[in-house]
């Protein structure tokens, strides 16, 4: 990011020149409109009308608030959270003003009486003043949060990192040990993938990879895996048409696999076998991964502490939010973990490039 250029990740306040929040804000305000002109009315039927007039005198002052602080985010961008927050409710107070003294001005008095109080000015200044430090309150309470979840995400995908696990590493070293005597090239290509395997091990949490990317580490994972466990291993893709190029969060796909052969083929005495399956429907990516499961009677339990799984499950509703997701479970006697999100914003670039 260029110096000086403003980030939606370092202010609390969100941005006032996106869609969604200009219609939070037109929202909010027909709200507050409605509970203002049913506190003022003295008879039903005169509701309509004074919610009416109401509802637009609420929203003008909303709405030049946001065109406010939109028109300065980047120089609120670069201050501290008090004094941005100091600045926003300056700004609020003088939309409010602004648009009382327009009123005033444009509106004939005849009307006016009828529709607003004398003392219109102070009664707007006075509930914009409340309002929009109870706003800004609850907007820096909010950025808290979510920095509070964004740094205990990023720890537990730092511990993600550490988890391509110590054994893995050892057991496929001694796997290159046994074929550089036999099978020098073969060697190399899997010490290739490893070094591969954990570069991307080593990215940032925030970083997007591709579709193509993510499988192309799972075939490397599995096939350094394959030189380890021989026959035991046994791996089947069934992947659609999916599109190569179509972002994705990096390391959601490797850690599934490297747990499906950590809990269900190796302690398996006769190994078992993998299934990665993807689909592409309607602007959604499903990828699902399937393993069997070792017989208990033969086989030594591994307890996972889910900690792989969780982790993804939040990465994907932190990116995507309520479209994307990841289902856990038995089917068929195998132990199955199936993701999926949406790519329609990059199906819009790809559109807007033809």
């Amino acid at each position: 990011m260029a110096q000086g250029e403003y980030s939606t990740e370092q202010s609390f306040l969100p941005d006032f020149c996106g869609v969604r929040t200009i219609f939070t804000v037109v929202v909010s305000a027909t709200v507050l409109a409605m509970v203002l002109s049913l506190a003022a009315t003295d008879h039903l039927h005169a509701f309509w009308g004074n919610f009416s007039i109401g509802a637009l005198y609420v929203q003008w002052i909303g709405l030049m608030a946001a065109a406010f602080i939109c028109l300065l985010r980047r120089w609120l961008g670069r201050l501290t959270h008090a004094r941005a927050g100091l600045v926003a409710w300056l700004l609020i107070m003088l939309a409010a003003l602004l648009v009382s003294l327009m009123t005033g001005y444009l509106i004939p008095l005849e009307y006016l009486a009828g529709v607003f109080p004398d003392d219109l000015l102070i009664r707007t200044l006075g509930i914009s003043g409340i309002l929009g430090a109870l706003i800004l309150r609850y907007l820096y309470e909010n950025h808290q949060q979510q920095q509070k979840e964004l740094a205990e995400s990023r720890a537990r995908f730092e511990a993600l990192q550490a988890r391509i696990r110590p054994h893995f590493l050892f057991n496929s070293l001694n796997t290159v040990i046994g074929l550089i005597a036999e099978d020098p090239r073969k060697a190399e290509d899997v010490l290739q993938d490893l070094a591969d395997l954990f570069r991307a091990s080593l990215g940032e949490e925030s970083r997007m990879s591709s579709v193509g990317r993510e499988l192309e580490l799972a075939r490397q994972y599995l096939t350094v895996e394959q030189q380890r466990l021989g026959q035991r291993l046994h791996v089947v893709w069934s992947l659609d048409a999916l599109p190569d190029d179509a972002p994705m969060p990096a390391l959601l796909l490797q850690p599934l696999v490297e747990n499906a052969v950590y809990h269900g083929i190796e302690p398996a005495v006769h190994g078992g076998e993998i299934c990665i399956f993807g689909r592409y429907r309607n602007d959604v990516v499903a990828l699902t991964v399937s393993n069997t499961l070792a017989d208990t009677s033969h086989a030594s339990h591994r307890q996972g502490n889910h900690m792989a799984l969780e982790n993804i499950r939040q990465r994907l509703e932190m990116r995507f939010g309520k479209e994307a997701g990841m289902h856990t479970g038995m089917v068929e006697d195998r132990y199955q973990v199936r993701i999926w999100f949406p790519i329609r914003e990059h199906r819009k670039n790809e559109n807007s490039h033809r």
